[in-house]
């Protein structure tokens, strides 16, 4: 196995992988939450209920992969090497593949509320699904690859310098709220259980899903790069306290909102929705601030998921998974052939945006249903080396082992959880979206002169994405469901 990208690179403390992960994370979803689910009908009560679910689903799926990197420090792919290790080539690729595609998606989903928030200042770019956007955020990406091909640390050390100044705007929002005691209680608690004829409960909080895990999503970027890291364990630290951080904001941000408009109100917003919400409690200078934080946070994230994309193809690939085009590297040690290809691809979806006037929601809540499955495998990899007492893990005490099974089970509940609050429309198209990835699959099992599907059960999976792929092709050519 080639460790060359790996050479000269490996100098990323704790404080520059937490940037990391927070700034794979901070995006889009801390300026969107409110409105977006109260465009999906949730109440106060199932938002609330929503959040916990999540923030203890979360908290296990995050102490999942701190734990993998405790006992499995040798995977320094995180969650391509965790489904691979775990359930063989086939899992491990789709994981990958998954991983690669979501972040990709992200990136356009970033692109288009960027431009949207510019639009604010700039009414040319409109909504940010215009022609003139697309070219431009087009320019603005390629940059970003022009950057990271001069050193992904160097790209990294930057970063942190691109959260700091994201993180203070939205600080200064939480303090405008409070301070301008536009709080109501009442407003609170009107909100609580929302309009009645509405979906039922359990409906909004399902509804929830893509939003919480959409403002998640990136939070294990610190696992994904732990190959760069000075020491392995920083990769774990980092991430749970990359978590613990975003959650206290999100619920914070959730919480006043709601307390601020009526759910229909915030259900009517444009983007971003904080802007709106911040508008009716200061004035216009409030919309500003949140649109220049948006365009500040959405840069920074561009640029760390340029990174997290094309190392989320290139770790994979260096390991076999994906074609060895994906591997080649330029001066600096950096990913060329995976940040080439996956920019490329990401254009490509760029400029679907134009044709079908695509809104960032979209774009995430497709990026959220292509994460949910490598999810799912890390966690059931951590199960199996738990409930088999593999390793190390063989010497725990048995209230340290009790622990570790605590945490793998609620990690698979959570992960599981997700599919089914995706619900089969969702699976469906994530299932076209898998389905082409497998060519890639083929194609660096026939570099290697390997069978692609050396068992029964890997060409099962195979035989069940192809046939989720054909009905969704059928239903989307019909009209009955869009993924874009």
């Amino acid at each position: 196995m080639s460790t060359n990208g790996l050479k000269g690179q490996n100098d990323l403390g704790i404080i520059r992988l937490t940037a990391f992960a927070i700034g794979t994370t901070l995006a889009s979803g801390i300026f969107s939450i409110s409105g977006d689910m109260a465009a999906n009908g949730a109440n106060t009560a199932a938002v609330l209920t929503g959040w916990l679910i999540c923030g203890i689903g979360m908290i296990f799926l995050m102490m999942c992969f701190y734990e993998l990197n405790i006992f499995r420090p040798d995977l320094k792919s995180g969650i391509y090497s965790y489904a691979r290790e775990g359930f063989g080539d086939y899992m491990g690729f789709t994981s990958a593949y998954g991983y690669w595609v979501s972040a990709m998606l992200a990136n356009v989903s970033f692109a288009t509320l960027l431009f949207a928030a510019i639009g604010y200042f700039f009414p040319i770019f409109g909504d940010g699904n215009n022609v003139i956007s697309v070219v431009i955020a087009s320019i603005f990406i390629w940059f970003t690859v022009y950057l990271v091909l001069r050193g992904v640390s160097q790209a990294a050390s930057i970063n942190v310098i691109v959260v700091i100044a994201k993180i203070l705007p939205i600080m200064a929002l939480i303090v405008a709220i409070v301070f301008s005691r536009a709080f109501s209680l009442e407003i609170f608690m009107d909100n609580f259980w929302g309009e009645a004829g509405g979906p039922s409960f359990m409906e909004q909080v399902k509804a929830t899903t893509y939003t919480t895990v959409w403002a998640f999503v990136g939070i294990e970027g610190a696992v994904v790069i732990s190959g760069r890291a000075k020491r392995s364990k920083d990769a774990g630290a980092a991430t749970v306290i990359s978590f613990l951080s975003l959650l206290i904001i999100y619920m914070m941000i959730s919480v006043l909102s709601m307390g601020v408009m009526t759910r229909a109100e915030l259900a009517e917003l444009g983007n971003p929705p904080l802007a709106g919400v911040l508008n009716h409690v200061v004035g216009s200078w409030g919309a500003i601030l949140v649109n220049i934080a948006v365009i500040v946070s959405l840069t920074g994230a561009t640029f760390t998921y340029t990174i997290l994309a094309s190392e989320s193809a290139y770790e994979p690939a260096v390991q076999g998974c994906l074609p060895k085009i994906f591997t080649s590297e330029n001066k600096k040690n950096a990913p060329l052939g995976s940040l080439i290809i996956t920019n490329v691809i990401i254009q490509i979806f760029l400029i679907i945006v134009i044709f079908n006037e695509s809104t960032y929601q979209v774009f995430y809540t497709l990026s959220a249903s292509m994460i949910m499955v490598p999810y799912l495998l890390s966690a059931l990899f951590y199960s199996k080396i738990v409930f088999r007492k593999e390793g190390k893990i063989a010497e725990l005490e048995p209230n340290q082992l009790l622990l570790q099974k605590i945490i793998a089970i609620g990690g698979t509940i959570y992960g599981a959880w997700l599919l089914y609050a995706s619900g089969i429309t969702y699976i469906l198209i994530t299932a076209f979206l898998y389905a082409p990835g497998t060519i890639l699959y083929i194609w660096s099992k026939k570099e290697k002169d390997e069978k692609p599907f050396s068992n029964k059960v890997d060409l099962g999976i195979f035989i069940a994405i192809i046939i989720m792929f054909i009905i969704s092709t059928v239903l989307i050519s019909n009209g009955t469901i869009s993924p874009f």
